[in-house]
């Protein structure tokens, strides 16, 4: 073969060789593409159930159609056994749920109730001495709508409003917002004795309650807010603090006939 025949075949080869080349380039791009839109569409795909996962590694190397089938049936019936003993927890939940909502429910009636209920409380107009009087309310009724009840009793504080009148109990100054029910229901404490309690001698009573004496009750007093200005460092004005719910005012003791002490 004379060296122009050789050269040809050379160039042949070359040209067989790139072409090979660029085709199997182009088949690796193609496959890596494709490899890349894969991993990107399993973010969108929905992940394969239980069953599927193991069924997937436990079937590895199985042949036969029958040992496939048993293990689905298997994982399947593992799978009923599952639910089945999650399905009394749910609804005992769901009983326990609607059992807490009814008493929920029928604690606010009760309490509504409990506010409607009426009360006779003894209180004295202090002016430096004092003017004992009795009025009515509700258990929900605010220490405002208590003092307006008062305020219409005497002459002299009609003319005043009831935010310049307050209401000192066991020695301290009861604030407006708060209602008989609030210190009923938690049994709150004063200086001196239970702000609002029925089981000792108190200045609140249910209305024809024979079995609370009246005479030794402790009875609050209702001011003019000016009076407590200018005697605030004078006793009785002088004990006397504004309600803290957080404080603590410690125990007290209150003596019936047989001196018992409470």
């Amino acid at each position: 073969m004379n060296a122009n025949g050789e050269g040809h075949r050379q160039s042949m080869l070359e040209k067989q060789r790139q072409k090979i080349y660029a085709e199997s380039e182009k088949e690796r791009q193609k496959n890596a593409k494709m490899s890349e839109v894969r991993v990107g569409s399993d973010k969108f795909v929905k992940t394969k159930t239980d069953i599927e996962s193991q069924l997937k590694s436990s079937t590895i190397g199985l042949t036969e159609l029958k040992d496939y089938r048993k293990i689905r049936e298997n994982l399947e019936e593992q799978q009923k056994r599952e639910a089945a003993s999650t399905a009394p927890l749910r609804e005992r939940e769901e009983r326990e749920r609607i059992e807490r909502e009814e008493l929920r429910k029928e604690w606010i009636l009760k309490q509504e109730e409990i506010k409607n209920e009426l009360i006779n409380i003894t209180y004295s107009f202090w002016d430096g001495s004092g003017h004992r009087k009795v009025v009515k309310c509700k258990k929900g009724d605010s220490i405002q709508q208590f003092l307006e009840a008062c305020r219409q009793q005497f002459p002299q504080l009609r003319g005043v409003n009831v935010d310049n009148l307050l209401y000192i109990k066991e020695d301290l100054i009861i604030p407006h917002h708060y209602t008989f029910y609030d210190f009923i229901i938690n049994k709150a404490r004063g200086k001196s004795g239970p702000l609002f309690n029925f089981d000792v001698h108190d200045d609140v009573r249910l209305i024809n309650d024979a079995t609370i004496e009246k005479d030794e009750s402790h009875a609050g007093k209702v001011v003019e807010r000016s009076w407590y200005e200018r005697n605030k460092h004078i006793f009785p004005a002088s004990r006397w603090e504004v309600f803290d719910p957080a404080k603590s005012y410690g125990k007290y003791k209150i003596k019936d006939s047989g001196q018992k002490a409470f």
